[in-house]
C-alpha cells in the first residue's frame, strides 16, 4: 500500500544567501508557484493546466447529476499511468504514491486498496472511460471548486506553517524570572524550519510593563507563517513587607488595657501572616515589656519590628478586678478555684417553660443492634443521644417517627448540635453542646416534614450521616416540634440496613443501672434573680438539688420512674436584672 502523503522539495537559494530583513513574507505567491491547477468547463473538452490550454479526449459530461471526466486525460495531467487488466476488467491509474482502480459498471472504486462507494458507476463514452470528477478529486488528494459551469481542480497545494508558541511561567517578575518559550507551531511539510524569527523575545525582562513577542517561521518550501503574537505582563520585583504597629501610649499602669494598632504594609497588599510576640492586652507586673510583630507576604518574604513599652508599679486594676470587669464572653482567666466554693451562693427562682426532653443514654455502650428507646410525644421535644459503639462493626443511629393518627402530622426540626463520631468521649460531648448552643443563637429556619397516617419516616438525617465505627462515641442534641402525637423510636442498625424495614425484626435494648434513659418534663428553665450581682464575690449554683432540682420522668419502655441525674439536656435561660455598675475608674 502506498502513502497518501505527498512531499515536494524546493530549494530556493535566495532565502539562504539574502539577509532576513530583505525576505518577502508572501505566503500566497509561494503556495501558488508550488501547486498544479486545471480548469474545466461543463460540456467542453478544453482543459487549462497551469495556464496551458489543451483538449481532453471527451468533453466534461453530466449523468444523473454527477459530473464525469475522461480518466486518461485527467490522469495524465496528474502524472498517473493508466493500465487495463483484461482478466479482471479493471482500469488502474497509478503513480509513485497512489493506486486508483475503476471498473466499468461498478459503484465500488478502490483507492490504495480501500473500497469507496460512489453514486454512479464509471462508463464508456466513445471508447474513453469516464469517471466522476469529485471521486477523482478526493482519491487524488485534490481540492475542487465549482463556480457556475467552471470546475477548478488543484493538487500539490502546499499549506503554510503556523508559528504558535506559549510563554511560561504565568507570572513573570522583572529582572528575576527566566522565561521559557514553548513551541506549539505546526508544519504540514513535517520538515525543519528554514528560518524561525522572533521580535521582542527576551529571556529575562528588565523592567515591569507589557511586552509583545511576535514569531514567524519559514518552511523548506519557502512558505512563511502568519505572524503570531503573545503579550505578557511583567510584574515589578516583589519587595518585603514592612511591619509596623503603634500603641495608644508608651507607658501604662498595672491592669490598664493596651491597644495595639497594626500599620503593616506590603507592596502587593498580600500580607498572609502576622505573628505577635509579647502583645498582652494587660500586664500585672511592672517593668519594660518587649512587643514584636513579624509579617510575611505571599512570596514568603518577612519583616519584623520590635517596640518597648513601660509598665509602672501604679495599680489601676488588680488581675482579679480586671478580668471580672473586662473579660470577653468565653475568655478563660485565672482565679483561685479553691476559694469559689467558699463564696456565698446567690438565691434565685426557677420558672419551668414546659418543654419535654428524651434522654437516650442507656445502654451507653451499644453491644448489639436494636431499639434503644421508644416514646409517644406531642409538642416541643428535645432529644439527647449519647452512645459508644462496641458492636464490632459500623452502625448508625436513627430517629424514626411513626404516625398512628387518622390524619397527617407536621413535625419541624429546630436547633441541632452533633459531636462525633469520635474516639474521645469528652470531645464528642463538648462539641455537641457547643454546636447546639451556636445553633440556638443562629436560629436556623425549621425543616418541616409531613407524616401521613400509618407512615414511618426517619427524622434528623444529620445524626445518621456518618456511621459509628468500632469504639466511636456519638453525642447529639436536637429540638423537634410535632402538632400531633408521634411514636418516636431510637433505632440502632448496621450502616447498610434500612432502619424502618428492620424495626419488626429488632428487640428492645436493655438499659443498665449506671446511665439514664427516659422522658422528662421541664427541660427548659428560666432563672430569675432579684439580688444585685457583682458587689461581692458570689456564686450561682446550678444543679445543687436544692434551688435547682433534677428533672424527673419515666422510662416509657419499662415504666420505671427516672431522675435526670446532672440535668443533662436541660436548657437554662438566666435573666440578670440587677448587675452592679463597673468600678468608678472604669470607662
Amino acid at each position: 500500500m502506498k502513502t497518501f502523503k505527498s512531499i515536494r522539495w524546493l530549494l530556493i537559494l535566495s532565502f539562504l544567501i539574502m539577509p532576513f530583513a530583505n525576505v518577502s513574507h508572501s505566503t500566497v505567491s509561494a503556495a501558488e508557484e508550488m501547486s498544479d491547477t486545471v480548469i474545466l468547463q461543463m460540456n467542453s473538452k478544453v482543459m487549462v493546466h497551469n495556464g496551458v490550454t489543451m483538449n481532453s479526449a471527451q468533453p466534461v459530461t453530466v449523468q444523473n447529476g454527477t459530473t464525469f471526466i475522461t480518466l486518461s486525460s485527467i490522469s495524465a495531467l496528474y502524472g498517473y499511468k493508466v493500465s487495463y487488466n483484461a482478466a479482471t476488467k479493471e482500469i488502474t491509474a497509478a503513480n509513485d504514491y497512489h493506486d486508483l482502480i475503476f471498473k466499468i459498471g461498478s459503484t465500488i472504486v478502490y483507492g490504495d486498496g480501500l473500497p469507496v462507494k460512489i453514486a454512479i458507476a464509471p462508463y464508456i463514452l466513445n471508447g474513453s472511460l469516464m469517471v466522476p470528477v469529485r471521486t477523482w478529486s478526493n482519491l487524488a488528494e485534490s481540492t475542487l471548486v465549482l463556480s457556475g459551469k467552471q470546475i477548478t481542480l488543484s493538487w500539490n497545494v502546499l499549506k503554510q506553517p503556523t508559528a504558535d508558541f506559549a510563554v511560561e511561567p504565568g507570572e513573570i517578575i522583572a529582572g528575576e524570572t527566566v522565561v521559557n518559550y514553548i513551541d506549539k507551531s505546526t508544519n504540514p511539510s513535517s520538515q525543519p524550519y528554514v528560518q524561525d524569527f522572533y521580535t521582542g523575545r527576551m529571556d529575562v525582562f528588565p523592567a515591569a510593563g507589557s511586552y509583545t513577542i511576535t514569531r514567524q517561521v519559514q518552511d523548506v518550501n519557502g512558505l512563511w507563517s502568519e505572524p503570531y503574537s503573545v503579550t505578557v505582563e511583567v510584574q515589578p520585583q516583589n519587595m518585603p513587607p514592612v511591619a509596623s504597629f503603634t500603641t495608644d501610649k508608651q507607658e501604662y499602669r498595672l491592669g490598664e488595657k493596651i491597644n495595639y494598632t497594626d500599620l503593616s504594609t506590603d507592596d502587593s497588599n498580600e500580607i498572609v501572616r502576622r505573628t505577635w510576640t509579647g502583645d498582652d492586652d494587660v500586664f500585672f507586673e511592672p517593668g519594660l515589656k518587649t512587643v514584636t510583630l513579624e509579617v510575611q507576604d505571599a512570596k514568603g518574604l518577612t519583616h519584623s519590628v520590635t517596640q518597648t513599652i513601660n509598665v509602672t508599679d501604679e495599680v489601676l486594676y488588680t488581675q482579679d478586678e480586671y478580668y471580672k470587669l473586662f473579660a470577653e464572653p468565653g475568655v478563660k482567666f485565672p482565679m483561685e478555684s479553691k476559694n469559689v466554693l467558699d463564696y456565698p451562693s446567690l438565691p434565685y427562682k426557677i420558672q419551668d417553660e414546659g418543654s419535654q426532653f428524651v434522654r437516650s443514654n442507656s445502654p451507653e455502650v451499644l453491644e448489639g443492634e436494636g431499639i434503644a428507646y421508644v416514646s409517644q410525644l406531642t409538642g416541643q421535644v428535645r432529644f439527647m443521644f449519647h452512645n459508644i459503639n462496641k458492636i464490632g462493626y459500623p452502625v448508625k443511629i436513627y430517629l424514626v417517627a411513626t404516625n398512628n393518627n387518622s390524619s397527617s402530622v407536621t413535625v419541624s426540626t429546630g436547633s441541632v448540635g452533633i459531636g462525633g463520631p469520635d474516639p474521645y468521649v469528652d470531645k464528642s460531648g463538648k462539641m455537641a453542646v457547643l454546636r447546639y448552643m451556636n445553633s440556638l443563637v443562629a436560629r436556623p429556619a425549621p425543616t418541616t416534614t409531613t407524616i401521613k397516617p400509618g407512615q414511618s419516616v426517619t427524622l434528623l438525617p444529620e445524626i445518621s450521616r456518618i456511621p459509628l465505627k468500632q469504639s466511636d462515641v456519638f453525642t447529639a442534641y436536637a429540638d423537634l416540634y410535632a402538632d400531633k402525637e408521634l411514636t418516636y423510636r431510637v433505632v440502632v442498625v448496621a450502616s447498610s440496613k434500612d432502619p424502618i424495614q428492620e424495626i419488626p425484626n429488632l428487640s428492645i435494648l436493655e438499659r443498665n443501672d449506671v446511665h439514664v434513659r427516659g422522658t422528662f418534663n421541664k427541660a427548659n428553665r428560666a432563672i430569675e434573680m432579684s439580688d444585685t450581682l457583682g458587689e461581692e464575690p458570689e456564686v450561682i449554683m446550678l444543679g445543687d438539688r436544692k434551688m435547682d432540682t433534677y428533672t424527673d420522668g419515666i422510662d416509657e419502655i419499662t415504666g420505671q420512674l427516672e431522675l435526670n441525674t446532672g440535668n443533662f439536656g436541660v436548657l437554662y435561660k438566666m435573666r440578670l436584672q440587677h448587675v452592679a455598675p463597673p468600678y468608678p475608674d472604669c470607662a
